[in-house]
């Protein structure tokens, strides 16, 4: 089979495709036919050596067909959608035309959707809904504000915020991406920056209920003063860098009353505290189909494309989900 192999860490030019054998399953794993994948940063980091020792072959999510299942649990032919179980990073990932995955990281569908517009789904919007469910509680009503809200967990975020029935807030770095966000599913937007906290105060003088920050550590400490008494907040993202907090002090630096949590999908799916049966990826795109969430990729490629794919995600210009077929 082709796959896409990284010849040592560095930039996209690291990336190329080569003839390897085909995987065999081993006990407790499912072999998928890749009919495309989804892009990530995780993939990006993995590549550029960020992440320490990881599999040559990337890719941390995919959606095919079974190939082969030892267990009996699913059929030949059957359309899945697999994501994290060290894929890409102990073991070779979905960057691929076959890959192996545990079958607890295996999630059989149904839909009409194309593959391009259910690689988008995944990993991305899992992710979502667990920050926002899991870790953040939401119930409608509540009030939310996502921090890099056009980055592809943003824009996800967004979207089921909304469908959850929360007021739903975006910031992003850019004015001119406001428009995204508001199609996204934000009913505000707000610019990264100085004057971000005195303007979402105006909007919501008590404080939000909940932020989802996945700027990273550079905001986590504001993100906590912008939640009310009582509020969450859920950081699942480095878009601004992931460097530690300098001279952290919690008695000076962690307002009183309020809950932060952590969210890490690439360590936690699949495993027996996060079965991804809890996460409702059936549903998910049942809504896409129905028109109700729009999980559209922004930009779809080719397997061969892979580099240029990888420079964009090096010049922070994907702008949302990027897939690739296979």
């Amino acid at each position: 089979m082709k796959a896409i192999v990284r010849q040592g860490y560095g930039g996209p030019e690291r990336l190329e495709i080569r003839e390897v054998p085909d995987p065999r399953p081993a006990p407790g794993e499912v072999t998928l036919r890749v009919r495309a994948f989804g892009i990530n940063r995780a993939e990006q980091y993995f590549r550029q050596g960020l992440w320490g020792e990881v599999a040559a072959i990337s890719g941390i999510e995919c959606v095919g067909e079974v190939v082969a299942d030892p267990a009996g649990g699913l059929l030949t032919g059957q359309h899945v959608m697999a994501l994290m179980g060290g894929l890409g990073r102990t073991r070779s990932g979905s960057y691929a035309e076959m890959v192996n995955v545990p079958a607890p990281n295996v999630v059989p569908v149904r839909t009409r959707l194309d593959w391009a517009a259910l690689a988008a789904l995944p990993e991305t919007w899992a992710t979502a809904w667990s920050c926002l469910h899991d870790n953040l509680g939401l119930r409608r009503g509540d009030t939310v504000l996502v921090r890099a809200a056009t980055s592809a967990l943003g824009q996800a975020a967004l979207g089921l915020a909304r469908h959850a029935g929360a007021t739903v807030v975006a910031s992003v770095r850019h004015a001119d991406r406001a428009g995204v966000a508001l199609a996204k599913g934000a009913g505000h937007v707000l610019v990264e920056g100085p004057g971000l906290a005195d303007e979402l105060r105006a909007l919501v003088p008590a404080g939000v209920d909940a932020v989802l920050d996945l700027v990273g550590t550079t905001t986590l400490l504001e993100s906590l003063r912008l939640a009310r008494r009582g509020g969450r907040v859920c950081m699942a993202g480095f878009v601004g860098g992931g460097g530690p907090i300098e001279r952290f002090d919690p008695l000076l630096h962690l307002p009183s009353g309020r809950q932060l949590s952590f969210f890490a999908s690439a360590f936690v799916y699949g495993t027996p505290d996060y079965p991804l049966a809890e996460v409702p990826l059936q549903r998910i795109a049942d809504l896409v189909e129905a028109g109700m969430l729009d999980a559209a990729p922004v930009r779809q490629f080719a397997f061969d494309e892979i580099r240029h794919v990888h420079e964009l995600l090096d010049a922070e210009a994907a702008g949302g989900k990027m897939v690739v077929l296979v």
